[in-house]
């Protein structure tokens, strides 16, 4: 620590931070542009001046920049000093000389950093009256808009994108007043996290493309506290809403979890919220007809229906919430409750959550995953499975500059001088693979091979590790010289952390993770075992002990003759045709969903579920932290004709009306303490957010900024008569302006980034303990995950693959745009997607008559499939990579064998 002062008042700070830090740690307001508390120090936009004096009786002082001076014992400073605001004045006017006067019609307006630090430096006029420096704008793809005629040249993008999340096809171009910030020419931006260019930037020259075609400011959005739904990460988001569309996501602060970046999938893959193709109200099949139906007239004849069906079975979602799946599994019993996940995946995530819990190895957060100084991904493209995770995995591996840098006694926060001293220094990073992964470009090296090559290799390296450990017979002198190796750099490291997951779909892979955290731990390392899920909730629902889909359709073909699945397409999970199959052998199926798809078509009733946005709920993500997600807006204030409720509220509404007694379940307070008290093992998620009855001084929480407006006009066309507001029974937030939003309130839901002075993305800092650091009242979530006792090793070693003649093993090439069920019906994500190919290595190709881009038709388990070919070297021979989770092909195909493959037409 160390002690400063303030405009003659003494404050204790944190002795490692720059002054900039400091004061907005302290709450005091110091104008800035080119820092950022995730990308350091450069000094470019001299915004952040103050007067540094000696000591205490130094009257002149001189200006420095408080983002590059470090903090020490009896510093003296003044932000309110005269010469140091006018310099900051005067900084300001010279960004605004060349900024066009487009406020109104900006789309960054009311969310601007600029907009914030203009007013905050008194700056009011513009004295400028020449021609402005104009540049001619870039299509970027379907994500950002670009307009740089708005740049005040801080470097923050470039800094970002290059230097923070690796891109390549982004730089910064020309000179003095003429830089330019983009690519070299027009073209769709290749990182997956490039929709971060929107908040990263203070000024609108990089905003939310998805946004702009139904644009309205952000103090005219609704939000809610919110968790991200494409993959098992649990990113943080705060969705807004106007006239009963989701219009953005943007990111919300955690500070254990994504702090201030998401994925693109994450940021962009809402549109299925929005689609006109959901169903809005219950529907019916009656002879050949679709009838819609009423809450009361859809409950009462599916509970008729129900009540003479002889044995009903219930099939859960890792795509739904907790309390979703605890409805459905007290409506139709536990011993009838069925996860919706196939056998081979359950089998996977029963054996991750096992060693999670059991083996006494520290599973990290997001943000400690930056800290490990060596790491080993197994079977895992973490970029298109969890993307997030491998902006994370970047970090870590740049910390061997930072430790260069602490050596020669240079903090963090000097970015320049850490890259300058590390020049592309990296801890190690090892991945192994079917093919090339998008991060073999910091790894120091890589392996492409079948999944069981590749477990073998993971369990060698145990072996290197810990004799103990089972050792790998007849594994190839390459390769094992190649485990000694990396088990070698392993023992040199203080922090190591392995990654695995369900991708590859094989259990090996995640057994040889298990080992090598085991063998690491046995050498007093401070481990982190990793393991990525498929999908948002996949650990909770594997947590409340439901037997695998496969056993249902099995259960279907004997005494079941009804079935209820919810917010799940089973035709994404398992074959078609055995799906079919199963179907046919029911008298009633019926679906509650929020989307519509293949099964719905087959179902006599669907019941029009409500999604993420329109709902509460709890989900569990991948290091077992149990979040809360909050509903966004009512959907009938805005259409009275639809009947969407959430999954629960139907589910219990039949179990109200096929019993005579059931518990009441009013609120969604009443769920999670009915699940709590039946499922142990999940009873901690009531901590995970607040009830319904929490307060502020009497307060509920606002879902929108102060300025709100428009509410009668918005439902102008409906009635000019204004109704009362949506009544939130499930959660502590009102649905308008009205309640507290107070950076200084006692609590960790927030919903919006805004505190008074700060409009845009920045204002994260006034709900912060330090800079940068955590949410000041905690992060929110519980982990859930023990974290104790010890397991033995594994020692079921898969045999080594050999390629057969006519045989095709597949290996799941999973990919960020197109693999999620959900933001795969997004038009945005589609058209970013673009085709999506069946890879071959080029020998077989060629033994096929197959060339790059030709059609290549295949068939598994009775089902056909066409895809376009892609080559790739990387590839084992005998070895097909395909899309899964793509082209309706379900995850269940990994591991499975093609026996027809040639040349066919899409």
């Amino acid at each position: 620590m160390a002690t400063i002062h303030i405009d003659g008042k003494e404050y204790e700070v944190d002795g490692a931070d720059n002054l900039l830090q400091a004061c907005l740690s302290l709450g005091i307001d110091v104008p800035y542009f080119c820092w950022h508390p995730a990308l350091g120090s450069v000094g470019s936009c001299r915004q952040c001046a103050v007067k540094q004096y000696k000591d205490a009786d130094d009257k002149r002082g001189r200006l420095v920049m408080s983002c590059m001076t470090p903090v020490t014992d009896d510093t003296y400073i003044s932000i309110e000093d005269e010469e140091a605001t006018e310099f900051r004045e005067s900084v300001v006017s010279w960004m605004m000389s060349n900024h066009p006067h487009d406020c109104p019609v900006c789309e960054e307006g009311g969310n601007c950093h600029l907009q914030d630090m203009t007013v905050m430096t008194g700056h009011s006029s513009r004295e400028y009256r020449f021609t402005k420096r104009t540049h001619e704008n870039q299509d970027l793809g379907p994500f950002i808009s670009h307009e740089m005629n708005r740049c005040i040249a801080c470097y923050r993008c470039v800094r970002y994108y290059n230097d923070y999340a690796d891109g390549e096809d982004f730089g910064v171009y020309g000179a003095h007043n003429n830089v330019y910030f983009g690519r070299t020419e027009s073209g769709t931006l290749q990182s997956e996290f490039s929709g971060n260019l929107a908040e990263v930037c203070p000024t609108g020259v990089f905003t939310d493309k998805t946004h702009s075609s139904r644009f309205n400011r952000k103090w005219d959005m609704q939000f809610a506290p919110s968790i991200c739904q494409q993959c098992s990460v649990g990113c943080n988001i705060s969705p807004g809403e106007r006239y009963g569309e989701l219009r953005r996501i943007e990111n919300r602060f955690n500070g254990e979890v994504n702090h201030y970046f998401l994925c693109d999938r994450g940021r962009f893959g809402y549109g299925y919220v929005n689609l006109d193709s959901r169903p809005q109200r219950p529907v019916q099949l009656r002879g050949n007809d679709r009838i819609e139906l009423n809450a009361e007239q859809a409950t009462l004849a599916a509970s008729g229906v129900l009540k003479h069906a002889k044995q009903i079975i219930g099939i859960g979602s890792p795509r739904a919430s907790l309390e979703s799946n605890y409805a459905l599994r007290e409506l139709v019993g536990q011993a009838n409750f069925y996860s919706g996940i196939e056998a081979g995946e359950q089998q996977r995530l029963e054996r991750m959550l096992k060693i999670l819990n059991e083996a006494g190895i520290h599973t990290p957060t997001l943000r400690e995953m930056e800290d490990y100084d060596a790491v080993v991904i197994l079977g895992e493209d973490v970029t298109q499975t969890a993307a997030r995770v491998a902006l994370a995995v970047r970090q870590a591996v740049k910390g061997k500059a930072r430790e260069m840098a602490s050596a020669q006694r240079v903090a963090d926060w000097q970015i320049a001088a850490v890259q300058n001293i590390g020049q592309h220094a990296r801890y190690p990073l090892f991945i192994t693979h079917s093919d090339t992964t998008r991060l073999d470009d910091v790894a120091a090296w890589s392996l492409s091979a079948s999944a069981s090559d590749q477990a073998r290799l993971g369990f060698a390296i145990a072996h290197a590790l810990d004799e103990k450990a089972p050792a790998v017979a007849d594994l190839d002198d390459e390769l094992t010289q190649k485990a000694q190796f990396i088990a070698s750099a392993l023992k040199q490291s203080q922090k190591p952390l392995i990654i695995s997951g369900s991708q590859a779909g094989d259990i090996a892979l995640i057994d040889a993770a298990a080992n090598i955290a085991k063998a690491l731990k046995e050498q007093d390392k401070e481990v982190g075992l990793s393991y990525v899920a498929r999908e948002v909730n996949s650990m909770g629902l594997v947590m409340m002990g439901a037997k695998p889909l496969d056993d249902a359709l099995s259960a279907m073909g004997t005494n079941v003759d009804t079935a209820i699945v919810l917010e799940n397409d089973l035709y994404q999970r398992l074959a078609p045709t055995q799906v079919e199959a199963a179907i046919n052998q029911l008298d009633h199926l019926v679906v509650v969903d929020h989307q519509h798809h293949r099964l719905a078509d087959q179902a006599e009733f669907v019941f029009s579920s409500a999604s993420f946005a329109e709902a509460d709920g709890t989900v569990v993500n991948m290091e077992g932290r149990a979040q809360r997600f909050f509903q966004v807006f009512d959907p009938s204030y805005y259409h009275p004709d639809s009947v969407i409720l959430e999954s629960w509220r139907w589910l219990h509404g039949l179990e109200t009306a096929l019993r005579d007694a059931s518990p009441d379940w009013s609120t969604l307070d009443h769920v999670i303490a009915s699940l709590c008290d039946n499922i142990p093992q999940l009873a901690p998620i009531v901590d995970a957010a607040p009830n319904a009855d929490f307060r502020i001084k009497g307060q509920k929480l606002a879902r929108a900024p102060h300025r709100y407006s428009g509410r009668t006009a918005m439902r102008a066309n409906i009635s000019v008569h204004e109704p009362r507001q949506p009544q939130d029974v499930d959660s502590p937030f009102s649905f308008s302006m009205e309640g507290n939003n107070s950076p200084d309130a006692v609590r960790n839901e927030i919903a919006f980034a805004w505190a008074p002075g700060w409009n845009s993305p920045q204002a994260w800092n006034k709900f912060q303990d330090e800079v940068g650091g955590h949410l000041r009242y905690g992060d929110p979530g519980v982990r859930l995950f023990s974290e104790q006792g010890s397991l033995e090793y594994f020692a079921d070693i898969p045999q080594a693959f050999h390629a057969q003649a006519g045989q095709w093993l597949i290996a799941a090439n999973y990919r960020l745009f197109g693999s999620d069920e959900l933001s795969a019906k997004s038009e945005v994500m589609r058209e970013r997607a673009g085709q999506h190919y069946l890879t071959l290595n080029p020998t077989d190709a060629e033994q096929l008559g197959l060339n790059e881009g030709t059609v290549a038709e295949f068939s598994v388990n009775g089902s056909n499939w066409s895809l376009s070919v892609k080559l790739s070297k990387a590839l084992a021979s005998g070895i097909v990579g395909l899309p899964l989770g793509c082209e309706t092909l379900p995850s269940v195909l990994a591991g499975q064998t093609i026996t027809q493959l040639q040349e066919g037409h899409l």
